[in-house]
């Protein structure tokens, strides 16, 4: 059982997801940024019910319904308990499951800090978001949406059905397509893939825009050349966001999209399929009862 401190709250969980980080911790990928103390239990998500909370705990009482994306510190959430600083807590959306609750603070909050918090993206601009069937990208089509954007995605034809059902109002196929000579003049991409996609997303953006990134630091060179800005982010906890995503969520506004459930038991399988880049939406992990 995890050792409780005076202002940790225990989640009993009931679902947990994987996303891509958490392979790349377990390979050594991140361990220049992020220094952890094995033996580890990975895991970045989780919902649940508050099992006890520490002396100091003012903000949850058991048998609360929760969700989090914990901090990196200690051990994540691919357990059956985990103790979380309550400042790190939301209270999960009364309209979804604990599973569709597991799967979306981590792309979440992602999705919120690089469309309102760096790109501050607003009513009438245009977004090209990269992956839009992904992880991130699902969560993302929906935010930018629910905040009066026009949204272009890229993803291949397949998914094309559901992107637009998320409120994509234009879809790319990037196998068949080339997205740096459809689209022009847009105030902000919001790129989950990197790469030549990423040195490519230049060309589109409009004199100061900008390119968020969440899988590698944009060129200055670049920007510079195109005058625009670019942006590199890492996230962490944020519970003032997931108070906003519950509201939207409960508002109808965003949806999780979950491609694929495993028990906890079946967790290298779930790894395999994220490793594959064949999910789609995200991959959820159920773990136990309520």
């Amino acid at each position: 059982m995890p050792a409780l401190g005076a202002t940790d709250v225990l989640v009993k969980t009931v679902a947990t997801s994987v996303n891509p980080v958490d392979w790349k911790i377990r390979e050594g990928y991140l361990k220049t940024m992020i220094n952890y103390t094995m033996p580890l239990i990975l895991g970045l998500d989780v919902s649940g019910v508050v099992e006890a909370v520490g002396k100091d705990v003012s903000r949850f009482k058991v048998g609360d319904a929760v969700y989090s994306r914990p901090a990196t510190n200690r051990n994540g959430t691919y357990a059956e308990f985990v103790a979380i600083n309550e400042k790190e807590i939301s209270r999960k959306p009364n309209t979804i499951s604990h599973v569709e609750a597991a799967s979306l603070p981590l792309v979440g909050i992602t999705a919120w800090e690089g469309l309102i918090t760096h790109a501050k993206l607003s009513a009438g601009q245009k977004v090209l978001i990269h992956g839009g069937s992904g992880g991130v990208g699902t969560l993302a089509i929906q935010l930018a949406k629910s905040k009066g954007a026009f949204v272009i995605t890229t993803t291949s034809s397949k998914n094309e059905a559901l992107v637009k059902a998320l409120g994509a109002d234009e879809v790319i196929d990037y196998k068949t397509q080339a997205f740096e000579t459809l689209v022009k003049n847009i105030d902000v991409v919001f790129d989950t893939i990197g790469g030549k996609t990423q040195e490519l997303s230049w060309q589109v953006l409009k004199e100061g825009g900008i390119l968020v990134s969440t899988v590698g630091q944009p060129s200055e060179a670049l920007a510079t050349k195109f005058k625009a800005r670019g942006v590199f982010f890492f996230i962490g906890p944020n519970a003032e966001i997931l108070d906003n995503l519950a509201k939207l969520v409960e508002a109808g506004k965003i949806r999780p999209v979950i491609g694929a459930e495993f028990a906890l038991a079946d967790i290298a399988k779930a790894h395999a399929l994220s490793e594959s880049g064949r999910a789609i939406g995200k991959i959820a992990l159920y773990v136990g009862q309520p």
